[in-house]
């Protein structure tokens, strides 16, 4: 029996679970394959052809998501054919027709419909060749540092960012996350046998330790609860530590047979503006059962109002809760306008037995909390996690959070996440980013109250400021159209990336968004803003309503404004609720020099 191309020989056809199996194969050279065609690997007969012909198809613009069907088609020969079930796709092949025998290749298919609204042809290409950078180090590093100046400085002086993800940190924070301990390591951990007391497996760490004290104590006051584990550097991965330790939680009693996972869990769709991370697709995909009567994972989306699909139909959820009697609840959202049902559904499960956990997931609303939004602890949640880089205007790290104190329900709960962050998730933590994150969580705290009652009341200024060009803008009128930093523009079916695109070509950076009535982000029909960091860059309702002239000239008129609007942007350079530029003048300097050896 001859080999295959990989040089693996055939495995034997009688030990084979499926013999053969229908592949989908695209003809490479000149020819069309049609129905008993002999299909051959090398001159070993594997199959035949089932079918085949020749069909059209369109060529697309090479642009990513605003690729669309040129003018242009070309045809093609494709076909399917019963095979070896070992086969793989991107197998070499041969078929012979009429005594002639012409090259094709084994495929995953033939059109694609994953991004709507059209239907992609999937052609087999040669392999880009990547472009090598060439030239010495100091021409390469004259290139990557200019690119990399200009790219901040476009960023920083000519854009208004209304990315609802993203946030400028203070230039301290920024110095004191490239200080020293960025390129240390601290690993810790608490051991009973040392009286509680935190081991650090390294030396040289006195410092990180006191300011992983410090850290945890504003955190703890900021976020209004007793625990905190902040070495996890991304919301993602404080979902997945959470995640991982609620399964070792749950098979505690029986560490004999293989961990069962998460039975059902209750969650937003991400189809409707739930967080990546609280997917099967993202980090809930290793910890949720799969439920044997769908045969998916066993999530239940949060129903949504008719009405207004932005918010969680409450009676229906009753009803689902009772139905299902989900583990865990995961409530937090990345497209929120609105403050979660957090009271309302924790009442609902409060007699619940098992009563599920109520996971909170603030990774946007994280800066928010306090009595302009919401106050997760006081309204029931168990636990909250977050990122550290959003409405919270540190660096980009993730926190996790809760009451589970010593004494309490899920102390064991509490001690099982910590575990499955050190040793499970991480060893270097980002040292140099946590101690940024200290200085922030600082700023945080002396100018919570006057920074979110800002960003509040500049979301709701700048929705009705785009409502009043003429936009369309999501949410309920009533509580001026939302309770967030985030604004919802709809713009038209598919229209969102080519909204988007244009508007960064206006130094306006937006994000395009799907719609809950949307089929896919492909057909985004929105785009989301948020107000968070030009907020903190000075700008008030009145500013807000200006850019909202500049944002309808752009998508109503298709006026070009980046002029102006880099102009515009120069009037909001200094950062606000941190200590002012004279104030931290002399402590820039001396990091400056203590980093690099010399005054900035």
């Amino acid at each position: 029996m001859r080999a295959r191309e990989s040089g693996k020989p055939l495995p034997p056809k009688e030990r084979r679970l499926v013999p053969k199996k229908i592949f989908a194969i695209t003809i490479t050279g000149q020819g069309i394959a049609r129905q008993g065609d002999e299909v051959f690997v090398k001159e070993e007969l594997i199959g035949h052809v089932t079918s085949g012909t020749m069909v059209p198809y369109w060529i697309f613009s090479e642009r990513g998501i605003l690729s669309e069907p040129t003018d242009e088609k070309k045809m093609r020969s494709i076909a399917l054919a019963y095979v070896d079930a070992d086969l793989k796709e991107g197998q070499r092949i041969e078929v012979l027709h009429r005594e002639k025998k012409f090259e094709a290749m084994i495929v995953e298919r033939h059109l694609s419909g994953e991004a709507p609204p059209y239907a992609h042809p999937i052609l087999i290409q040669e392999p880009k060749k990547r472009k090598v950078p060439v030239g010495n180090l100091k021409d390469l590093t004259e290139d990557l540092v200019t690119r990399v100046a200009q790219n901040t400085h476009w960023r920083q002086k000519e854009t208004i960012n209304l990315i609802p993800s993203e946030t400028t940190p203070s230039f301290l924070v920024r110095l004191l996350t490239i200080a020293d301990p960025s390129c240390r390591y601290a690993e810790h951990r608490l051991m009973k046998a040392f009286r509680e007391t935190d081991v650090f497996y390294y030396q040289g760490t006195k410092l990180i330790g006191e300011i992983e004290v410090l850290l945890a104590e504003e955190l703890r006051r900021f976020i209004g609860c007793s625990e905190v584990e902040a070495r996890v550097i991304s919301g993602q991965m404080a979902n997945a530590a959470v995640f991982s330790g609620i399964v070792d939680y749950l098979n505690r009693l029986d560490r004999r047979s293989e961990p069962r996972r998460i039975r059902k869990v209750m969650n937003h769709h991400i189809g409707r503006g739930g967080h990546l991370s609280a997917q099967p697709m993202g980090a809930l995909k290793d910890f949720i059962a799969h439920d044997p009567l769908t045969e998916r994972p066993a999530t239940i989306p949060f129903p949504v109002l008719k009405e207004d699909p932005y918010r969680i139909d409450l009676l229906k959820t009753k009803g689902l809760l009772e139905e299902h009697k989900p583990e865990l609840i995961i409530l937090g959202k990345s497209m929120v306008i609105y403050k979660e049902p957090l009271k309302e559904i924790s009442q609902m499960i409060a007699n619940m037995s098992p009563r599920p956990i109520l996971l909170y997931d603030m990774a946007h609303v994280l800066g928010l909390i306090g009595p302009y939004f919401q106050e997760p602890f006081k309204e029931g949640a168990d636990m909250v996690t977050g990122s550290t880089h959003k409405t919270f205007f540190g660096p980009q790290r993730g926190v996790i959070s809760s009451n589970m104190s010593e004494g309490t329900e899920y102390e064991e709960l509490w001690e099982a996440i910590v575990r499955r962050v050190f040793p499970g998730s991480v060893s270097n933590h980002h040292l140099g980013t946590l101690v940024g994150l200290l200085l922030a969580a600082y700023e945080m705290n002396v100018f919570k109250q006057d920074y979110q009652k800002a960003v509040v009341s500049n979301a709701k200024g700048f929705a009705r400021a785009l409502k009043d060009q003429g936009l369309m803008v999501e949410g309920d009128p009533k509580v001026g159209y939302t309770e967030t930093h985030q604004v919802i523009i709809r713009v038209g079916y598919g229209k969102g990336p080519m909204m988007a695109e244009r508007l960064e070509e206006n130094n306006i950076i937006v994000n395009y968004q799907g719609a809950p009535d949307d089929e896919a982000f492909t057909t985004a029909s929105c785009l989301r803003a948020g107000v968070q960091e030009m907020t903190r860059f000075g700008m008030k309702e009145e500013d807000f309503a200006a850019l909202a002239e500049y944002m309808g000239e752009v998508i109503l008129k298709e006026r070009p404004v980046a002029k102006e609007v880099a102009r515009f942007r120069k009037k909001f350079i200094e950062m606000k609720y941190c200590l002012p530029d004279a104030e931290a003048a002399s402590m820039v300097e001396r990091l400056s020099e203590a980093i690099i050896g010399k005054t900035a």
